[in-house]
């Protein structure tokens, strides 16, 4: 009883509206240090939300002078030396692989619809592997982005000079879609890293976005079906293929700009040319037979998992051939004929400027670059020898990317 009654008094002699605002004041304190605690937990990723509107930013800003560099950097299944020829394989071994496999596929109608049946049904190769990563192995390493680290559920494999960086940057205009933006070289460069190591390159993904990553060289590199196989056998695998002759020209104008002291391109094509003998252990004709490599993909893939783009339609109709990659990766169409312009300096359609940038999506200076002028006969004689393994690869594939109808084009100087 004392403590209310001295309670009463005590109100009694203080006015309510002091203590009205002193419990008011009290109110405000608390809940403002108790938002300041949560601060962090309040945040909501600025880059996740430029995904999901579909803006083109970079994955992580540290990276941005890495990816500028890409542009200018040689891709694909070899590093050329002085001659010309593989650094990665042995120049012999190559010679005698390439060799042999061209004397016994010389007639491709021999076997190739038998083996294109074979293939569809995604018959296992000899050394095919019976396991791959479970859905919980790719469901790991949740990051403070605000998504997960994930192994790719679809990768760019092929080919170098095709238009692989095009059809990527295009790709990640799509807020589905996340990409890292240089090339891992994991499956032949890097395996022995591990997934670990190779998953950590990874840009974070939210539910229902798509993680992906593009390494041309990997078409052409021998164990990297065994070695993608083994981590994830749905994969889904994308492969732009172009007219082998332009693309083998385009090869050697990039090795060009870095070496000037090189030979001329009909200098390496041929072995003895005045015998129209061509040199196929060169690397930037060899990864032009396409059935070749195809062949290796096919023992532990079946077609259903695999993507051919057009590198010739990619660049005059580049909405139409993104429109069939969307499909087939699940996607929703939304990069459209909207999303396109094209450069005439460049000689290639271009990406227009997204909403947070002042200047147009452009691939970089070493995109667009003007191809050497060559003897029209080394350009005929190039068609020529890949004629048969052309036909081939329709077969194998199922389409007709109707390559001999451009027979004179590599010899009017086109673009890269």
């Amino acid at each position: 009883m004392a403590f209310w009654s001295s309670t009463s008094v005590f109100t009694s002699k203080v006015p309510r509206k002091i203590l009205f605002m002193f419990t008011l004041s009290l109110s405000v304190t608390y809940l403002f240090y108790s938002l300041m605690s949560c601060y962090n937990s309040l945040q909501f990723p600025l880059q996740e939300n430029y995904a999901y509107q579909g803006r083109l930013v970079t994955e992580e800003t540290t990276l941005v002078t890495l990816r500028e560099k890409l542009y200018s950097s040689s891709q694909g299944f070899t590093e050329t030396t002085g001659a010309g020829g593989p650094a990665g394989e042995d120049h012999a071994e190559a010679e005698e692989r390439t060799v042999e496999w061209i004397r016994t596929q010389a007639s491709p109608t021999k076997s190739a619809a038998t083996a294109a049946a074979a293939y569809r049904t995604g018959a296992p190769g000899k050394e095919r592997r019976d396991f791959s990563t479970t859905d919980s192995d790719l469901r790991v390493n949740c990051t403070t982005d605000y998504g997960e680290k994930k192994l790719p559920q679809a990768i760019i494999i092929g080919v170098k000079k095709g238009g692989t960086r095009a059809l990527l940057e295009a790709l990640r205009v799509h807020p589905d879609v996340r990409a890292v933006g240089n090339e891992p070289h994991f499956f032949d460069r890097n395996y022995e890293k591990g997934l670990d190591w190779y998953r950590d390159l990874m840009p974070s993904t939210l539910e229902g976005q798509i993680t992906m990553e593009k390494t041309p060289s990997y078409f052409v590199t021998n164990h990297a079906p065994k070695r993608i196989h083994s981590m994830a056998r749905d994969i889904k695998l994308i492969i732009v293929v172009r007219n082998p002759v332009t693309r083998a020209i385009s090869d050697y104008t990039q090795t060009l700009s870095k070496k000037p002291e090189i030979s001329t391109f009909e200098v390496l094509a041929f072995k003895n040319r005045t015998l129209g003998l061509i040199d196929a252990s060169w690397s930037a004709l060899r990864i032009g037979i396409y059935a070749l490599h195809l062949e290796s993909w096919m023992q532990y893939f079946p077609l259903s998992q695999m993507h051919f783009v057009s590198g010739e339609r990619l660049i005059v109709d580049p909405a139409g051939e993104m429109a069939k990659v969307q499909d087939f990766l699940g996607l929703k169409r939304i990069v459209t004929d909207k999303h396109f312009y094209f450069n005439k300096t460049k000689g290639f359609p271009c990406l227009k400027k997204p909403e947070d940038s002042s200047t147009p999506r452009c691939l970089g200076k070493s995109k667009g670059r003007t191809h050497p002028k060559i003897d029209p006969d080394v350009i005929r004689r190039l068609h020529k020898f890949y004629k048969p393994f052309n036909m081939m690869f329709y077969q194998m594939t199922g389409q007709n990317f109707e390559w001999e109808l451009q027979e004179d084009s590599g010899s009017r100087g086109p673009q890269d």
